[in-house]
């Protein structure tokens, strides 16, 4: 039996994931899509979600994987992607840090935007206790199965759709719209813009790299602009 605090803690978690969960289900639903689009089986459709479980690179790795690239240059891709879950796990060490290895693997291969804010958010500046890990989990898991749900959905519509509908175009769009909220200040616009140009420029660069060598640009220029700001505004600049 969990304790009461335990139970409250899991039920939080739920409760507050909730309003967050109605926008994971059309982009769940696109990754699938993405995925038979690609000339992926159902099943590996689904192992994608379960595997990767990263929106952003399930949709970058359907692409690549459309394109005919290189395994390496699909999963240096997807990894580069996903480069700010290290800092969301540096920011989540003093909570979990101290918990058995079991409970760290299981953390971090639920680890999502959503799960990482609203942990955050909450236990931000408050000493490390057990109702944290229950909380995280009821926030974490609940988008998981959301995701599971939400993409075999889209699997199932996209090996059932007739291939003369094209519904590939509504990949982009998608990127679009998930990218507008995101560039809220100068560094994302550099990196944001200089990203995006590369990667066109370098659209036909050998071994289907375009993509990469357009994230790591932009990954770099936002970094540079960051630090260029935050130089600038240091009360020792003159």
């Amino acid at each position: 039996m969990m304790r009461k605090e335990t139970q409250q803690a899991l039920f939080t978690g739920l409760r507050d994931v909730s309003p967050m969960l109605p926008g994971v289900v059309p982009f769940g639903m696109l990754a699938g899509i993405a995925a038979i689009e690609a000339g992926m089986g159902p099943l590996a459709g689904l192992g994608m979600s379960v595997i990767i479980f990263a929106g952003a690179s399930q949709l970058i790795v359907a692409q690549l994987v459309a394109e005919g690239a290189l395994p390496l240059v699909i999963i240096a891709t997807a990894l580069l992607i996903n480069l700010r879950m290290v800092m969301y796990s540096a920011s989540l060490a003093p909570y979990f840090g101290g918990l058995s290895f079991r409970w760290k693997a299981v953390i971090a291969y639920l680890l999502t935007d959503q799960a990482y804010a609203l942990t955050i958010a909450r236990y931000f500046g408050t000493p490390a206790q057990v109702e944290q890990r229950w909380y995280y989990m009821g926030v974490a898991a609940m988008g998981w199965v959301v995701w599971l749900l939400s993409t075999g959905l889209g699997v199932w519509l996209g090996a059932a759709v007739p291939p003369a509908w094209q519904i590939g175009f509504a990949l982009p769009l998608v990127f679009l719209v998930l990218l507008v909220p995101v560039v809220n200040d100068r560094p994302s616009v550099v990196a944001a813009v200089v990203g995006g140009s590369v990667a066109v420029l370098a659209y036909d660069a050998p071994y289907h790299l375009g993509l990469t060598i357009g994230a790591v640009a932009g990954i770099c220029s936002g970094m540079l602009a960051e630090s260029l700001l935050a130089r600038r505004r240091s009360p020792g600049h003159g």
